[in-house]
């Protein structure tokens, strides 16, 4: 990429910098110590010989200089950084290193030294350069392949914000360099800039017209930004060159849908199915044509070859409950919400699921002592308290009734010290609701659906509560969940659906996929 452009700075500018640096600076400015840049003596190799052998490239010679050299001026900071400037063209990168830093001892502010060692540790992906990269950029704003090179450092440690403004900052530098676009289109993209996405993109396809990710990254995009038309000029002459590719058959389906194309998008779903019929997302997606277009079971049939395939996967139960809600059955729907929500208690269907995960939730042991350690420094944490009920429901599941207790106390606490804490409320509807406690749930689910009315949690434990809860007849509000439920799952896929255009009619599954209910 542009990881040469440093070693020629090294050995041709920077060259010119350090013999620029033998001449006298105003008495105001600010120098580095004046052993580091004093001239040489006169009977000893001088920088400019010193640079000539470099680039003439007799490197054994140039070495042999500045030993001698250095016998004369040990520190001088400008010696060192030539001689790492050696070693790192001849690939001996630890002496080179050993060098650079002996250079920046003597010369913190060495510019040479310093993209010299940045070099060295960029090319190792090494990201104790971004420090030195932040130094280079403060001291030289315009030093556009700094910006490029700690960028792509950022990348790598999942800085997208600062990557963003320092591929900004790098100008046109990175327009020839297809990992750098990829990374900034990357970035745009986990950032929600879309928009600002598309042109990187598009620069990285003309960069790569041989190549298909580049195209297909930028449909990905525009069906993002609902430019369907755009978005299939795309993807249709890649899926004629690559019909067997599932990727491209499942984001042309979405495109073909959003357009009206409904008949090829139903065609291109299933045939991204067949293509990989491992893939839960193809399923999800088949089952959300089926609910746009009242479908539901031909929906329910693709979902059951799905589990035969796939069995147990969550996404796909939820989506099977959902159709079963769609044709009343209620019973089923409910045994897969819940089934679902059991399989996915390892990994939290709330937003805590990385804290749970970092707690280590698979040894419980551990965790429990780590939360209550935890708890006895901050006992008015509302996340702690959370988090604690949540290990703790788990063991209940498993018959441990004091657990049961302590947790349902934990997420009382949660929620006292956190009224809008809605990961605590969703919680608590699930204990309320396993004790048949269905009252209880239903007001821990409408606290939450107060704080956030798109928590699917607290719809899906809420349609349960009312389905059990006596006295009233929740049938309404229960037909209204189904339908915000179904809704959310549509929008999820897309904003701009268009509602039932046409039936799907049933075919047969996958070759292969037992159609049996799981």
């Amino acid at each position: 990429m542009f990881r040469t452009g440093y070693y020629a700075l090294l050995c041709g500018a920077t060259l010119v910098a350090l013999t620029a640096r033998t001449e006298p600076q105003s008495r105001g400015a600010q120098t580095d110590p004046p052993t580091a840049a004093a001239p040489l003596n006169n009977s000893a190799p001088s920088i400019q010989s010193i640079q000539s052998l470099i680039r003439s490239q007799h490197y054994d010679q140039a070495q042999q200089a500045i030993q001698s050299a250095l016998r004369h001026a040990p520190n001088d900071a400008r010696l060192f950084t030539l001689q790492g400037i050696v070693f790192s063209i001849e690939k001996y990168h630890d002496d080179a290193l050993a060098a650079f830093d002996h250079a920046l001892r003597l010369s913190p502010n060495e510019p040479a030294a310093l993209r010299g060692k940045v070099q060295l540790l960029y090319s190792a992906d090494d990201t104790h350069a971004i420090p030195l990269l932040k130094r280079i950029v403060r001291s030289d704003p315009h030093d556009l392949t700094a910006h490029e090179m700690l960028a792509v450092l950022e990348v790598k440690q999942g800085d997208c914000a600062p990557a963003i403004d320092n591929f900004r900052l790098s100008g046109e530098v990175i327009h020839t360099h297809p990992g750098s676009l990829e990374d900034y289109a990357s970035c745009l993209f986990a950032n929600s800039e879309y928009e600002k996405a598309i042109p990187i993109l598009q620069q990285l396809a003309a960069l790569l017209p041989d190549r298909i990710y580049p195209r297909y990254d930028l449909a990905v995009v525009l069906v993002r930004t609902k430019q369907y038309q755009a978005a299939l000029k795309l993807i249709e002459p890649l899926l004629e060159s690559n019909p067997s590719d599932p990727d491209l058959n499942s984001l042309a389906s979405d495109a073909y849908e959003q357009t009206g194309n409904t008949t090829k998008a139903v065609a291109l779903a299933r045939q991204a199915i067949v293509l990989d019929p491992e893939n839960v997302s193809n399923y999800t997606a088949f089952a959300q044509l089926c609910l746009t277009h009242e479908s539901y079971d031909v929906g329910i049939a693709m979902i059951n070859a799905g589990l035969a395939r796939i069995p147990n996967a969550p996404a796909l139960l939820l989506a099977r409950g959902l159709l079963y809600a769609q044709v009343a059955e209620i019973s089923k729907a409910e045994a897969d919400f819940a089934k679902a929500e059991q399989l996915d208690s390892g990994q939290s269907l709330s937003a805590y699921a990385t804290d749970l995960a970092e707690l280590e939730l698979n040894h419980e042991d551990i965790a429990l002592e780590k939360i209550r350690a935890q708890l006895k420094k901050h006992p008015d944490s509302a996340l702690l308290h959370y988090i604690l009920a949540e290990i703790l429901d788990m063991r209940g599941d498993s018959g441990d009734h004091q657990a049961s207790s302590e947790a349902l106390q934990s997420a009382l606490d949660a929620v006292r010290l956190k009224p809008d804490m809605v990961e605590a409320h969703d919680l608590l509807s699930s204990i309320y609701a396993r004790s048949g406690h269905n009252d209880k749930a239903i007001e821990e689910c409408r606290l939450a659906l107060h704080d956030q009315p798109n928590d699917q949690v607290a719809m899906y434990h809420l349609l349960i509560a009312l389905r059990h809860a006596g006295g009233t007849d929740h049938s309404g509000e229960i037909e209204s969940l189904v339908a915000r439920l179904s809704e959310l799952k549509k929008s999820s896929r897309s904003e701009e659906s268009q509602h039932k255009r046409f039936k799907i009619v049933e075919q047969e599954p996958p070759t292969g996929a037992n159609n049996s209910p799981q």
